[in-house]
């Protein structure tokens, strides 16, 4: 701090110097041009030889002065050329200019009042220079509601985790969709330092409702105006951000500024960057009332404790009644309602330095932000285009936004070093579980699978459904990953009841999907498909992990568990809602199959009816499936009597069956020790015969495997001794762990393997 100080006062003496020289140099020209206590003239008419008072002496005088000027100049061009240097090595230069003093030049306003009131109030003292403690835990607010704008926290959170060096702990507005999306994302994700509290934008409703608001974040956009209720009457200073901000840079130089605060500045803001509140933007153009050009909400320090004390509800509430009055509605949401609110009382703002809130909005006067990559600080995405806003260097924020966006969040789980944590029990678990595995085991990578954490997101894209009234409605559960893409519209059009789908991803490849997505109009067309994407860690497909995320995500009493490469017969939704009933599922522990065929060809004239079917079974353009490598897979099945069957017929287990049922919500998980190629299925209808389900053939219902290249995992089993070895012994351990959950009754499923 004390070498900062020295060096601004090096840089003062050094400006002060550059500004003396050039008045000491005229100063003595001034004296200079006096001869006996009277003026002499320069002009060049009166400095002509033939002139009475031109003399040789004052020729030489004049000569030799001239000469004394240049060299002036000179110093002077090697002193500022010096202090630009001094200026370049500077360590708030280094540090991204946070500590430097801005004007109102250096923003982007050029109101007098504002220059003289908010800037003189926001100079920085030598000694008052801004700290954060190594440990000391930053807080940040977030409002979210949705589907959409659960996506879009997830990136700005990426962009705050990347730089950050302190704890930090979200409080985070959401309503129920977002929570559940967030609470599972960060559970999941593990990130250590970082705490996550949530709080019911639902019910802060009617604290807001009564305001009409125009804005496209409908409601939601009001709500940063009740913080001081909502958060803890204990917090004392919060940031507070739009979904929509990216950061460029360590959070902690933005939480460092509220140290600057003085006198009765509560609230930090960027000036706004447009024209909005100067009312010059159309014809007929009024918008609220502001100071200047006003102020943008997309990131605001709040001084909560003060807010408190000057009654903020009181003060907002009536500004907002008074106005209302006269504009009807809101035009920019809680934006709108805050300026004017600082229209009456100016002294409440501590203006930001417009390098933290670069709003990149269509006509916006951001570019008089920054000067380098260096300068920035946040990106605002603050218009309704988004990446589509039109601004002179769009591309360099857009593929910095992208960054982020498609950034590996695994690698954001770094631990904070000489800062304590919080105790996560979770954490303490899984580490617990894993030092009791054994790191020498061969099959070490198998087991470790087991307790992997994968961060989850769920609920991807937009998802709508209506539950049925008679109690009877089935989900589609499938698992799938990049490759398998190509499916998902044809099992769309199969398929029309509700979806529930685990991804399993990377992030960028994430970003793929959701590119593929929004420019199917069959995919865009559905809103009741959930998409639930499972990030890629560890060398193995957790196949079973994955069935167990679309499993838990399903909304109605019955599911159809299924496989992504398969495209069910059109009608089999309504087809299986008939069967609940006559079956009477509700009451009884049934699993009913759906009989499963398979085609080598890659164009095929899907079936419209079972006897249709039949007859391509017969002419060799369809087999049951899995006949020519794994029959006894399906041969309990009993396809021969399916051929005749009108009735629902029941069959019996045997070894290596692995059938695809309808069961009730309520049933089984799937096993997570068995991951890519291999007993996934098979351990799962085990555990469904031991929990004592009847297993009834559906007479009318059939579904059809279409050809695909190989897994990475099925040619790893096949080419690797060791994968083999390893997936008999954790047959085996599950074996056994069924005989000690099951009793006697589990022993059949040992004689079964040995006799198969």
């Amino acid at each position: 701090m004390l070498g900062v100080c020295r060096g601004r006062r090096k840089f003062l003496a050094a400006s002060l110097t550059l500004l003396c020289i050039p008045a000491i140099t005229w100063l003595y020209l001034f004296a200079g041009s006096f001869e006996d206590g009277k003026p002499v003239s320069l002009s060049p008419l009166e400095a002509q030889p033939h002139s009475p008072r031109y003399t040789a002496s004052s020729q030489r005088e004049r000569e030799s002065l001239e000469v004394r000027v240049r060299e002036v100049e000179e110093e002077n061009r090697a002193l500022r050329r010096q202090l630009s240097l001094a200026q370049g090595r500077s360590p708030s230069h280094r540090r991204g200019n946070h500590s430097k003093t801005y004007s109102m030049e250096e923003g982007t306003g050029d109101s007098e009042n504002l220059r003289a009131g908010i800037v003189a109030g926001n100079s920085s003292e030598c000694g008052q220079q801004p700290v954060v403690e190594k440990c000391e835990t930053i807080h940040v607010a977030i409002v979210c509601a949705g589907y959409n704008a659960s996506r879009d926290v997830v990136t700005l959170v990426k962009s705050v985790l990347f730089h950050r060096r302190n704890p930090l702990h979200f409080h985070l507005i959401a309503d129920s969709i977002a929570e559940q999306i967030l609470a599972t994302l960060f559970q999941t994700w593990m990130v250590p330092a970082v705490r996550v509290d949530f709080y019911n934008a639902d019910e802060l409703k009617s604290e807001v409702s009564w305001i009409p608001n125009k804005h496209y974040s409908g409601i939601y956009g009001l709500m940063k105006l009740v913080l001081t209720k909502t958060l803890p009457a204990n917090l004392e200073r919060v940031i507070v951000l739009d979904t929509d901000i990216t950061f460029a840079t360590d959070i902690a130089e933005l939480w460092a500024v509220f140290h600057k605060f003085k006198g009765q500045q509560v609230l930090g803001l960027v000036e706004n960057q447009s024209d909005w509140y100067l009312g010059n933007l159309w014809k007929n153009h009024r918008p609220w009332p502001a100071l200047g050009r006003g102020y943008n909400t997309g990131v605001i320090l709040l001084l909560l404790d003060k807010l408190r004390k000057m009654k903020w509800e009181q003060m907002w509430r009536l500004t907002a009644e008074r106005e209302l009055m006269g504009m009807l509605s809101t035009s920019l949401a809680d934006q709108d309602i805050f300026n004017a609110v600082i229209k009456q009382n100016p002294f409440l703002v501590y203006q930001l330095p417009c390098f933290w809130n670069v709003q990149l909005s269509d006509h916006t006067r951001s570019e008089q932000c920054y000067r380098d990559v260096s300068d920035l600080k946040v990106i605002h995405w603050n218009s309704p285009k988004k990446l589509r806003v039109k601004n002179k260097h769009v591309e360099f924020f857009r593929n910095l936004y992208l960054t982020f966006l498609e950034y590996d969040g695994n690698l954001l789980r770094r631990e904070l070093f000489g800062c304590p944590s919080e105790t996560d029990v979770n954490s303490e678990n899984l580490q617990k579980q894993l030092s009791e595995l054994d790191e020498d085991d061969l099959c070490y990578e198998f087991r470790r699978e087991r307790f992997t954490v994968h961060r989850t997101h769920l609920y991807f894209l937009h998802y709508e459904y209506e539950p049925a009234s008679d109690n009877t409605d089935v989900t589609l559960v499938a698992q799938l990953s990049m490759d398998r893409l190509q499916m998902l519209e044809a099992i769309c059009k199969h398929w029309e009841g509700p979806v529930s789908l685990a991804l399993y991803l990377s992030d960028a490849e994430a970003q793929q999907f959701l590119r593929y997505a929004q420019g199917s109009e069959v995919l865009m067309g559905r809103h009741n498909v959930a998409y639930h994407i499972v990030y890629k860690e560890g060398q193995f497909y957790p196949v079973n992990l994955l069935r167990n995320v679309a499993m838990k995500h399903v909304g109605t009493p019955y599911m159809f568990l299924s496989d992504i490469d398969f495209l069910p017969m059109y009608g089999l939704y309504e087809y299986l809602r008939k069967s609940v009933i006559q079956l009477d599922l509700a009451n009884t522990k049934k699993a009913m199959i759906v009989p499963a065929f398979e085609t080598l060809r890659y164009r095929l004239s899907f079936p419209k009816s079972k006897a249709e079917l039949l007859s391509m079974l017969d002419m060799g353009t369809l087999f049951t499936f899995r006949y020519h490598v794994w029959t006894k897979g399906h041969a309990p099945t009993n396809f021969a009597k399916w051929r005749t069957a009108t009735t629902p017929y029941r069959v019996e287990w045997e070894a290596d069956f692995e059938p695809y049922v309808v069961v009730r919500r309520d049933c089984p998980e799937y096993d997570r020790r068995f991951v890519g190629f291999g007993w996934n299925k098979v351990a799962h209808i085990m555990e469904l015969d031991a929990q004592e389900y009847e297993f009834i053939v559906l007479p009318n219902a059939y579904m059809i495997h279409m050809p695909h290249a190989p897994s990475f995992d099925i040619t790893k089993f096949r080419s690797n001794k060791q994968y083999r070895i390893c997936l008999k012994t954790l047959k085996e351990e599950f074996q056994q762990d069924m005989s000690r959950r099951y009793g006697f009754a589990a022993l059949k499923y040992l004689t079964a393997e040995n006799n198969s």
